[in-house]
C-alpha cells in the first residue's frame, strides 16, 4: 500500500491525505463463477441459442434442479423447454433418444449417474449404436449429463464412477471436466455435437469457484471434444487424472515442489476419444507416469492409459514403471473414516511419486 499525499482541500496549516491502494491489472482482470453457475450458464445460452434444445429430467424445472442446477431456466424457458418428468429413468431417457432421433437436442439429466443404470439400455444400445446400425442415417444428437462418482456419506449405491463404463462403448464421446472453463466450454461443444455424450460432472466440485478468461464467458466459446490440457509445467514427472482427481493431484505437486520435485499435471477433459498425444509427449519430456482416479483399479482409466503408453513409442522413454493410484477395490463405506480411506487422498499420489523417483 501506498500512502500518497493528495490535497484535497489545503486552509491555513490544515492537510487531508487519502490512502490509496495499488491494484494490479492482473487482479482486476481476474473473475471466478462457481462449476454450478459454469453449467447453468451454457445450457441457458445453448437453449436460447437452438429452438431445438431442451433440458429434461427430474425436478428441473419448477425446483430448479435437486442440485439447483437448472435454477432459473424454467421460468425463464418455459414448459416446452424444461421439462419435468417422473421418477423413470428408462422412460424420460429413451423419450429423450427417441426425441433426438427425431431431429431435437436433448440435455438429458440423471439426478445421478447411478441412477442411470436404469437407464443404461438406452444410453448404450439406443443412442450409442442407432447411428452405426442405421448406416449413419440416423444422428442421435443427445447429452446424458449429472454428477458422477462419490459425493459423501451417500453409501455404496450413490458412490459409483462411471468413467470407465461409458468409456468403454464406441459411439459414445465422454467428458469429464475438472474446472469452470472446462464445464462451460466442454458442454457447449457436447450439446452443438451431433453424436451422443455422456457429461460426467463431479457433486463435490459443484460449489468450489475457479478463474475464468472474459474468452470463456464468451457465449460463442467452445473447447474441442477429444483434447486435453497440460493444466501445471513441470519436468520430472507427468500426473494424468480428469475430474475431481486433479484436484489432489495440484496439491501433491504443490507438497512435492517443497522437495524439489517438478510434477506435469495432464487434465484429460475428454474419456472419449482419449487424448494420447498429449500424455505421450509429456512422458516423453517428464519420463516418468502416474495416473490418478477416483473409481475403481480393475479395467479403469489408468489402467488403460498405461497400457496405451506401453503400446506406443513413448514406452521407450519411461525410465520406471509406470504406476495407478485410484479408489479401493470395494463398496464405497458409508462410514465417513472408512469412506476417505477407500478414495485417493494427496499422501497416496506423494508416495506413488516418490516410489518411482526413489525419493
Amino acid at each position: 500500500m501506498n500512502l500518497v499525499k493528495d490535497i484535497l482541500k489545503s486552509h491555513g496549516s490544515m492537510v487531508i491525505y487519502r490512502r490509496t491502494f495499488s491494484i494490479s491489472p492482473r487482479a482486476l482482470a481476474e473473475k471466478t463463477i462457481t462449476i454450478r453457475e459454469a453449467i447453468t450458464q451454457a445450457m441457458d445460452e445453448e437453449i436460447t441459442r437452438d429452438e431445438r434444445v431442451f433440458l429434461i429430467g427430474e425436478e428441473v424445472a419448477q425446483y430448479d434442479g435437486a442440485y439447483k442446477m437448472s435454477k432459473g431456466l424454467w421460468k425463464k424457458h418455459g414448459d416446452k423447454r424444461i421439462v419435468d418428468t417422473p421418477i423413470t429413468e428408462m422412460g424420460f431417457a429413451g423419450l429423450a433418444t427417441g426425441a433426438a432421433m427425431a431431429g431435437l437436442r436433448p440435455i438429458c439429466e440423471f439426478m445421478t449417474f447411478n441412477f442411470s443404470m436404469q437407464a443404461i439400455d438406452h444410453v448404450i444400445n439406443s443412442a450409442a449404436k442407432t447411428y452405426y446400425m442405421s448406416s449413419g442415417k440416423v444422428k442421435v444428437p443427445i447429452v446424458f449429463r449429472g454428477p458422477n462418482g462419490a459425493a459423501a456419506g451417500v453409501g455404496a449405491q450413490h458412490s459409483q464412477d462411471f468413467a470407465t463404463w461409458y468409456s468403454q462403448c464406441p459411439g459414445l464421446k465422454v467428458i469429464s471436466p475438472y474446472s469452470a472453463e472446462d464445464c462451460r466450454g466442454l458442454l457447449k461443444a457436447a450439446i452443438r455435437d451431433d453424436d451422443p455424450v455422456v457429461f460426467l460432472e463431479n457433486e463435490l466440485l459443484y460449489g468450489q469457484q475457479f478463474p475464468i478468461s472474459d474468452e470463456a464467458l464468451s457465449a460463442d466459446f467452445v473447447l474441442p471434444i477429444g483434447k486435453g490440457k497440460i493444466e501445471r509445467e513441470g519436468k520430472h514427472i507427468t500426473l494424468v487424472s480428469h475430474s475431481i482427481g486433479l484436484k489432489i493431484c495440484f496439491e501433491a505437486a504443490k507438497e512435492l515442489e517443497q522437495n524439489g520435485i517438478q510434477c506435469e499435471i495432464v487434465n484429460l477433459r475428454t474419456l472419449r476419444p482419449l487424448d494420447e498425444e498429449i500424455i505421450k509427449t509429456s512422458v516423453k519430456k517428464t519420463h516418468h507416469l502416474v495416473t490418478v482416479e477416483f473409481g475403481w483399479p480393475q479395467c479403469g482409466m489408468g489402467s488403460e492409459i498405461i497400457a496405451r503408453i506401453c503400446e506406443s513409442d513413448a514406452f521407450d522413454y519411461l525410465d520406471a514403471p509406470p504406476l495407478r493410484v485410484t479408489g479401493a477395490d470395494v463398496p464405497l463405506a458409508y462410514a465417513k473414516t472408512l469412506e476417505q480411506n477407500s478414495m485417493p487422498q494427496v499422501p497416496n499420489v506423494i508416495k506413488s511419486v516418490k516410489k518411482i523417483l526413489n525419493k
